[in-house]
């Protein structure tokens, strides 16, 4: 009864403050909304890049015909030289050049290897990714057809396989479309589960400290057992999160169109220890809160490395052992890879065994921790009272 009193007074306290709110109920509904609308698109289409052409031949307009006649690039201007091309960059009118030289058409019909600048604005790799591939296939098509023409083959069969003796054809595993909202909303959507917990009990805690003369627990009768203090605590944000960690995989993953290959009895199988990890290691770092804005300061710088040494912003088999291990200690570096691999790759629970085991140990090592500081912060309150 005690847990459920204490749980009952942590809901009133956490709707009460206009604060807690924004962190634990509006930033965790309307932030994957914001997310996923603005990278809706998926994939990045018609860049705008401006032309160099020095050569001024049949090959050179056969080679910006097929660039602009991909999907990826769009070619909106032809400069007259390269310091004119960089205004439209300056302006940002566009975000990549192409520039063929003057000898393009001579060195292909001599024989020799000529080349194409590309030139790109790298303030976002997609433009850069686009502008490549792009040029880099167009190149390819127009070194088949030179190879044929140089060949003389008979027959158009013989001209095919003279062009392309190995066939092949690229497809992304579970990402068809490379786009770019289905690689990283997954990801993110697990991370403000964790980042909106640190924030919404750092806040909380803050303040109960700053009300209470620096201890994390308030006085009276309710709060003497650390393990009713826990529970209540845990079962109040536990409550909340899994109405919103239902919300993501039932609302945002429809709404978007996001990849979904996971049963609901899966999620529910790894999202349950996600969420206790979360909390536990939420209400034990806030330790370090002392005042309601110290958890912005500690907390909120955190969320960028923490996708990065999740190991799906880069390759987690490139990542240093040392800082893999250490990734480890964050709930969300697990529930990251476990979202991905079972929503995006149709995992099962088997399949994920480690991530799923790394959870519950989470879960259970963060909850003994968070049971330690409540009994020191209880056993410190009868010492100096």
């Amino acid at each position: 009864m005690k847990i459920l009193q204490i749980c009952y007074n942590e809901f009133k306290e956490i709707f009460a403050d206009f604060g807690i709110v924004i962190f634990v109920i509006i930033l965790p509904l309307a932030y994957p909304l914001l997310y996923a609308y603005v990278y809706d698109n998926e994939v990045v289409r018609e860049v705008p890049v401006v032309v160099v052409d020095d050569s001024q031949t049949s090959m050179s307009r056969e080679f910006l015909r097929r660039c602009d006649a991909s999907p990826d690039i769009k070619i909106i201007s032809h400069a007259t030289g390269m310091e004119h091309a960089r205004t439209y960059l300056e302006s940002m009118d566009a975000y990549g050049i192409i520039r063929i030289p003057r000898e393009f058409s001579d060195d292909l019909a001599e024989g020799r290897q000529t080349a194409v600048g590309i030139y790109c604005d790298m303030a976002s790799m997609m433009y850069y990714k686009n502008l490549m591939i792009t040029a880099s296939l167009v190149a390819q098509d127009m070194n088949k057809e030179i190879k044929v023409a140089k060949l003389g083959s008979s027959t158009d069969r013989e001209a095919q396989i003279s062009a392309s003796p190995i066939t092949y054809e690229t497809i992304a595993m579970y990402n068809p479309q490379s786009g770019y909202s289905s690689f990283l909303i997954p990801a993110v959507l697990m991370l403000i589960i964790q980042q909106s917990l640190m924030l919404g009990i750092g806040m909380h805690m803050g303040g109960t400290r700053e009300n209470n003369f620096g201890f994390a627990v308030p006085k009276g009768d309710l709060y003497h057992n650390p393990v009713y203090i826990y529970l209540g605590k845990m079962l109040a944000y536990f409550v909340i999160y899994l109405v919103e960690a239902i919300y993501f995989f039932l609302v945002v993953n429809k709404i978007f169109v996001l990849p979904q290959m996971s049963s609901f009895a899966t999620y529910l199988a790894w999202i349950v220890p996600y969420l206790i990890a979360c909390i536990s290691y939420s209400i034990l770092f806030s330790a370090l809160v002392y005042r309601r804005e110290d958890c912005i300061m500690l907390f909120v710088f955190l969320s960028v490395p923490l996708i990065f040494i999740s190991g799906i912003s880069w390759p987690i088999s490139e990542i240093p052992d040392n800082w893999r291990y250490f990734s480890y200690l964050f709930p969300s570096s697990l529930g990251i890879h476990a979202y991905v691999r079972t929503n995006t790759m149709g995992a099962t629970i088997d399949d994920i065994a480690f991530y799923h085991w790394g959870l519950i140990i989470q879960a259970g090592f963060y909850t003994i921790l968070s049971l330690v500081f409540y009994y020191w912060q209880l056993k410190k309150r009868k010492i100096e009272e």
